[in-house]
């Protein structure tokens, strides 16, 4: 009985020497063996697929293969376009998976509606412009109805007096003029003050200090203050 191997074993018998002719037939068989395997075309094991024949210059191959790549690119171009045109809508609206037909429907429709709310607002410019002109007028004629200046003159002692001038920023007279034309008249400043009011008109509290020598009449005073804000008027 044979032994079961997977293969037969083919053995020489060490004392039986092979002869010549056996040694050159088995080298013909090797070189033969050689030679084929070397005309075998390599294999590629890179994993990419390959097309049987000459499929890569293949013209119908290659045009499929063009169109699909231009189809790609203008399914994501018609993508972009209409995601554009979504956001155009309102973000209570953006949320919402709408469909292209859908789209397209609810963009039409909120057009006309985004023009009526302009219409709207620019009426409502108007009204606002309006209104502000009418409030300028009225403003510049209690301007006009009310005395551009005002002053009084007040003896504090015999050295001191205080003089307050009220009058609007458009009809003031400089400051540095009005403490000039005192100070001619031996009247020096010690202290001041300003604010201004609803409406432009500007109030100066004034404190002078009167020279011994100097004849403090209020009524001249006044009258030489008015003189300067008659002229600048």
């Amino acid at each position: 009985m044979c032994a079961l191997t997977p293969f037969p074993v083919c053995e020489w018998p060490l004392d039986a020497p092979i002869n010549h002719i056996e040694q050159i037939s088995y080298a013909e068989g090797f070189e033969d063996f050689h030679h084929f395997t070397s005309t075998l075309p390599p294999i590629e094991l890179d994993g990419s697929p390959s097309f049987s024949g000459d499929s890569g210059n293949n013209p119908i191959v290659l045009r499929k293969l063009n169109h699909n790549a231009r189809e790609r690119d203008r399914r994501k171009k018609i993508n972009s376009l209409y995601t554009s045109l979504r956001s155009l809508l309102p973000l209570s609206e953006q949320t919402k998976r709408l469909s292209i037909p859908a789209t397209i429907s609810r963009v039409l429709k909120y057009i006309p509606e985004l023009q009526a709310h302009v219409e709207r607002l620019a009426q409502r410019k108007e009204e606002i412009l309006s209104r502000q002109d009418e409030f300028s007028c009225d403003q510049d004629n209690k301007r006009e109805g009310s005395s551009p200046f005002a002053m009084s003159v007040s003896r504090v002692s015999e050295r001191e007096v205080v003089v307050q001038i009220s009058t609007f920023r458009a009809f003031e007279t400089p400051l540095s003029r009005v403490l000039f034309n005192l100070e001619e008249d031996g009247l020096f400043l010690t202290e001041a003050s300003c604010f201004e009011s609803f409406g432009g008109r500007v109030f100066y509290n004034l404190h002078f200090q009167v020279e011994r020598t100097y004849n403090l009449e209020g009524v001249v005073l006044n009258e030489k203050l008015s003189s300067l804000y008659e002229k600048r008027k």
